[in-house]
């Protein structure tokens, strides 16, 4: 794995593809390199480009794609759905990843595209907690692969991701 390799290249690519909150400062996110659930995949062309990158966790009993982009610059061009592929083929426990309500033509675009990689889209109530200090919580939703997640395991995935990833006490009522 070539994480601390790919971390600036990947971070850039990250401020360009996502609003500020969704990610974390590059210290809060460089410091998950060390973390042993967390990985970072990238892709690159023959030259060595970075063309997009997947930043996943790995729990017992689900995985999380938390960040997925492609360079602007070739979106469009399958990188993505090559990554994502090769990512859900890569082991046998269920995926979920958090998208914008559909509220935008990009955000339904982007539900679209996970929708054709055979994602569902959960109605849950959820709102992912804030990435840097002074923001507000940001109403997401879940989508999830193979298949929907009824609501005991919309609720078991919602206190891992809360407790692992975001690192927040997380209220099931």
């Amino acid at each position: 794995m070539e994480k601390e390799d790919s971390f600036e290249d990947v971070f850039e690519l990250m401020e360009t593809a996502f609003p500020v909150t969704e990610i974390r400062t590059y210290e809060g996110q460089r410091a998950l390199l060390s973390h042993p659930n967390y990985r970072i995949d990238v892709e690159r062309d023959v030259h060595g480009q970075l063309l997009g990158f997947l930043a996943s966790w790995n729990f017992s009993t689900f995985r999380f794609v938390e960040h997925i982009a492609v360079n602007a610059a070739i979106r469009g061009g399958g990188i993505g759905k090559k990554m994502l592929t090769t990512y859900m083929s890569s082991a046998t426990t269920p995926i979920v990843l958090e998208v914008e309500p559909p509220n935008t033509s990009d955000a339904t675009r982007r539900i679209e595209f996970y929708k054709r990689c055979d994602f569902h889209l959960n109605l849950f109530p959820y709102a992912q907690p804030p990435l840097r200090e002074g923001q507000l919580k940001l109403p997401l939703n879940i989508m999830s692969y193979p298949g929907p997640l009824t609501e005991s395991e919309f609720n078991s995935c919602k206190h891992i991701l809360f407790t692992e990833v975001y690192k927040q006490p997380v209220s099931l009522v």
